[in-house]
């Protein structure tokens, strides 16, 4: 199907490790990926994002679609010479963005025809338009194109919804083709509801993929819900191709997800936060627009090698946030990602050493104990 791989390393309990090798890069699992929604990660340059250990990053079909356009992104080299990225890219199908962000929504067997919320052209996308779109990007990794329904929703809404995606996810794999050197991905459905996802699961392993990822949830259904969905969910799907889990998450539901056997996530959080003065550290999130930083002197974590940590106080970055200065967003940017990736990383290296349960219950324990005292 592809010249592309993946092989995993080591396991400890459901908790996976390997890689994935891509003519582009290897892409060491549990990954996260940042969000590159419009051909960027907001307030990082390329090279900043590859430094904090990314080894592979998400782009927006929907966003991009109606923003240059894919046809002018193909002609001007694909969306890797683009966005200046030479590592791999996944590409999501548009549909969740359809459902959460465009207007005049109409469903039908055929696809989704919509509003743009840009400026209000319409558009329709289909199994074979998502396809067509993902391959004039030209990224590695493309989406099987699927249907989203918020959460909660009655069970005959979620198993209408499941089967359609099914449906559609046959229509994706044929028009993908064969394609070597780029990966498909199909996308699990079924909600809460056990049997539903292993109904999903069951069709999309007749079809065929080169991974699964598990749609549907980090939609609205809480913490406890979706485990509880992953605690069953990720079992379902083959032991020999890469999981991705879209749309996850804050750190707790990353090492939760990998502990029952993700390994791949992504999520716009630690970008966003980072742009609204939020950090997260290995004890917490730190407000950094509270007053209590506005005379410390200290980094946001003393043990953290990232640029803001490295070069700038709490005083500081207090400071340039107040002052609506550009440089808080990408320092506290580069200082999420940066620690995104420290988690990752941990995790890679505790389930090779079959240590995973301890670097966890460490992981926790630090998280638990909050931030430094103020000065």
């Amino acid at each position: 199907m592809s010249i592309t791989s993946f092989s995993l390393s080591a396991t400890d309990g459901k908790a996976r490790t390997g890689v994935i090798r891509a003519p582009r890069g290897e892409i060491r699992t549990p990954a996260f990926m940042p969000v590159g929604t419009a051909a960027t990660v907001k307030a990082m340059l390329p090279e900043q994002v590859r430094a904090t250990g990314a080894d592979i990053l998400l782009g927006n079909t929907y966003h991009l679609m109606l923003r240059p356009g894919a046809e002018r992104i193909a002609k001007l080299g694909g969306l890797h010479r683009f966005m200046n990225w030479d590592l791999p890219i996944l590409t999501d199908s548009g549909g969740f963005q359809v459902m959460s962000l465009a207007s005049l929504r109409k469903l039908t067997e055929e696809g989704v025809t919509f509003a743009s919320h840009v400026d209000g052209s319409r558009h329709m996308l289909s199994p074979e338009r998502s396809m067509e779109i993902q391959k004039l990007l030209g990224s590695d990794i493309v989406m099987a194109f699927d249907e989203c329904p918020a959460l909660p929703a009655d069970r005959a809404r979620i198993e209408h919804s499941m089967h359609l995606s099914m449906r559609w996810a046959q229509r994706s794999r044929d028009a993908f083709g064969d394609r070597p050197g780029h990966m498909l991905f199909g996308i699990q459905q079924g909600g809460l509801e056990q049997d539903l996802r292993g109904q999903s699961a069951e069709a999309l392993r007749a079809i065929g993929f080169d991974g699964y990822a598990i749609g549907g949830l980090a939609v609205g259904e809480g913490q406890e819900a979706m485990f509880a969905c992953l605690d069953h969910a990720p079992d379902q799907l083959p032991t020999d191709k890469p999981r991705y889990l879209m749309g996850v998450g804050k750190p707790d539901d990353i090492v939760g997800a990998v502990k029952r056997g993700i390994d791949m996530m992504d999520c716009v959080l630690p970008t966003r936060s980072g742009r609204t003065g939020q950090a997260f550290t290995r004890h917490g999130v730190v407000n950094i627009k509270n007053a209590r930083h506005a005379d410390d002197p200290r980094p946001l974590d003393a043990s953290c090698t990232c640029p803001a940590c490295t070069g700038y106080s709490r005083a500081y970055l207090h400071h340039v946030f107040r002052a609506h200065e550009m440089i808080s967003g990408m320092l506290l940017t580069a200082h999420n990602l940066h620690y995104f990736q420290q988690i990752m990383e941990g995790m890679r290296v505790a389930i090779a050493a079959g240590q995973f349960e301890a670097w966890e219950t460490a992981f926790h324990a630090g998280r638990a104990e909050g931030d430094i005292p103020p000065l």
